[in-house]
Formats: C-alpha cells, sequence, structure tokens
C-alpha cells in the first residue's frame, strides 16, 4: 500500500496525465510563441496592417470580422483564408461571407512580409488573430497581448460556415445559444457584438428591419430606408450604411448608446436590447467605456481560444489561399 507521502507526490503527476489525454489546446498558445523563431512578427505585422486602414478605414472592421468568421467556423484556424479548389468549396462564398468578407488581399500582403521576415514559421491564422488586434487599436480600441501558436487548416467547409455564423436575423435566444455551444458567455456575446461600432453593413441584412420593426427610432429608419436601401428586394441589396451613426470608424461605445435609442441597424444588433436578459450589460457598457473595453478584450480572448490546431495538427501555409 502506498504511503501518504508517495501518493501525494503522484498528484502532480496524475494531473499532468489528466491535461495531456485532455489535449488542452487553448494552454498551448502563448503570446511569446514566436519570440524565438519570428522574433519581429508583430512589428512586421503592425506597419501593413496600419497602411491598409489609412488607405480605407472601413478595412479595419472588415479584418476584425473575418477573424470572427473564421473562428465561428471549425474554431480560428484560418479556412476562412482558403479559396474553393476542385476538391472542396470553401467558406467564401458561404451565405455569411458571400459579397461581404473582405481583406484577403490585406491578409495576403501580412503574410508577404512575414515570409521575408521567417519564412515557413506563423500560421495564417495568427496572422489574422495579430491583423484583427492591431485593427481594433489602429482604430481607438483596447489592446491586448495576442495568444499565438495556432496552425492552418488544410481544408474549408461551405457547409459549416452557413450553419455556424449567426445572422444579421438572428434572435436573442439563437444568438446566446451559438455563443454558449462555443465556450462564449452572454456577456461575451454582448461585449463582442460592440465591434459593431465599427464597419458597415449592406442594404439587404438590415432592410426588414428599418421597414418592417416597430422597435426602432422612426427619423433613423427614415435615414436608413431609400434612396440608399429601397424596399424591394434586389434593388441597391449590395450599398452600404454605418453600424455605427455617430462615429463609424472609431472603436468606442456609441453601438450600446445607439442600441439603448432604438438604432440599431441590424434585427440581431437591437435584440440586445429589447426588454431581455442582456439590456442591463448593454446600460453597462453605454455608460462605462472601460468595462467595455476589458470585456470586449476577454471576449477576444477567448474567441481566439476556439478549437486552434496545434502541434503537429494542420500545417503552416506558405500562402494564405491555398494548402501546400
Amino acid at each position: 500500500m502506498a504511503s501518504v507521502s508517495s501518493f501525494s507526490n503522484a498528484i502532480p503527476i496524475l494531473a499532468f496525465l489528466v491535461l495531456l489525454l485532455l489535449g488542452s489546446t487553448s494552454a498551448q498558445l502563448s503570446p511569446n510563441f514566436y519570440s524565438k523563431s519570428c522574433p519581429n512578427l508583430l512589428a512586421t505585422v503592425k506597419p501593413v496592417v496600419q497602411s491598409a486602414v489609412n488607405r480605407e478605414a472601413r478595412m479595419g472592421a472588415s479584418i476584425v470580422r473575418l477573424f470572427f468568421h473564421d473562428c465561428f467556423v471549425n474554431g480560428c484556424d484560418g479556412s476562412v483564408l482558403l479559396d474553393d479548389t476542385s476538391s472542396f468549396t470553401g467558406e467564401k462564398n458561404a451565405a455569411p461571407n458571400r459579397n461581404s468578407a473582405r481583406g484577403f488581399e490585406v491578409i495576403d500582403s501580412i503574410k508577404s512580409a512575414v515570409e521575408r521576415a521567417c519564412p515557413g514559421v506563423v500560421s495564417c491564422a495568427d496572422i489574422l488573430a495579430i491583423a484583427a488586434r492591431d485593427s481594433t487599436v489602429i482604430l481607438g480600441g483596447p489592446t491586448w497581448n495576442v495568444k499565438l501558436g495556432r496552425r492552418d487548416a488544410r481544408t474549408a467547409s461551405q457547409a459549416a460556415a452557413n450553419n455556424s455564423i449567426p445572422p444579421p436575423t438572428s434572435n436573442l435566444n439563437q444568438l446566446t445559444s451559438r455563443f454558449n455551444a462555443l465556450g462564449l458567455s452572454t456577456r461575451d456575446l454582448v461585449a463582442l457584438s460592440g465591434s459593431h461600432t465599427i464597419g458597415q453593413a449592406r442594404c439587404t441584412n438590415f432592410r426588414a428591419r428599418v421597414y418592417n420593426e416597430t422597435n426602432i427610432d422612426s427619423s433613423f429608419a427614415q435615414t436608413r430606408r431609400t434612396p440608399n436601401c429601397p424596399s424591394t428586394s434586389g434593388s441597391g441589396d449590395n450599398n452600404l450604411a454605418p453600424l455605427d451613426l455617430q462615429t463609424p470608424i472609431k472603436f468606442d461605445n456609441n453601438y450600446f448608446k445607439n442600441l439603448i435609442n432604438r438604432r440599431g441597424l441590424l434585427h440581431s444588433d437591437q435584440v440586445l436590447f429589447n426588454g431581455g436578459s442582456t439590456d442591463s450589460i448593454v446600460r453597462t457598457y453605454s455608460s462605462n467605456p472601460s468595462t467595455f473595453a476589458s470585456d470586449f478584450v476577454a471576449g477576444m480572448i477567448k474567441m481566439g481560444d476556439i478549437s486552434p490546431l496545434t502541434g503537429s495538427q494542420g500545417e503552416i501555409r506558405k500562402n494564405c489561399r491555398r494548402i501546400n
């Protein structure tokens, strides 16, 4: 029979073996992952993102959105960046991405710069994660240490993208369920939705709200209707409107103030403040920008931990658009 001391000594070993068996992938990610293999990584990425946002401020929001759309489909694995091939139909033409996902050429430019600095070392999935952080900061938002060490998927799935990314018609229960299924809390949902303080939406995604819904400020609805977004489907579908009317290219907490004033552009925005369980969180963020910022950072880090490929899984793509 083992003595008490020898039994207690075995506990850390058992705990280690359990963790090993569970394969806690997010624990394998680290902000210092490339400190030796690519020490100038962050300094290489930032100027390319800065240049892209300088050319077009909206690009910052597009890159943040691209990171969301990558992580929500089979985890943060760079699959959203893959072009279609003869062997699989990728995510770029899935309903949530077709005619709206953008910024791919910026990721290509970053990848080229990183490959020159340290070839074959840094994944496209990690590049996208860093670029999303940099875009947020450049537009006035908070910063955080991006956890790194993801590897790239060798395939992509249009069906998974269609099923995994919540559409703008989602109600609160649908949004909450989808986020919870990925390990994100209701508070994460509201905080991460705050990224809609930047960027724009297409008429086809807000037409029904501005013409048919009643929990909307009437003058705001009128502003968003004709001529920019005609009531007839198929007419002006791709015309754009800012998600935050006040400061569309500044990362702040005006999004939440808009919701309180019934000026959420998308149905899936306004459901966060519509007499439901998330009203109190919206009120908190509308009056406490620092609380929003810290919760947004926590949410982005948690989202970046969704099912990463690590170790010998996946690959390090040379070109983000295709497998090696």
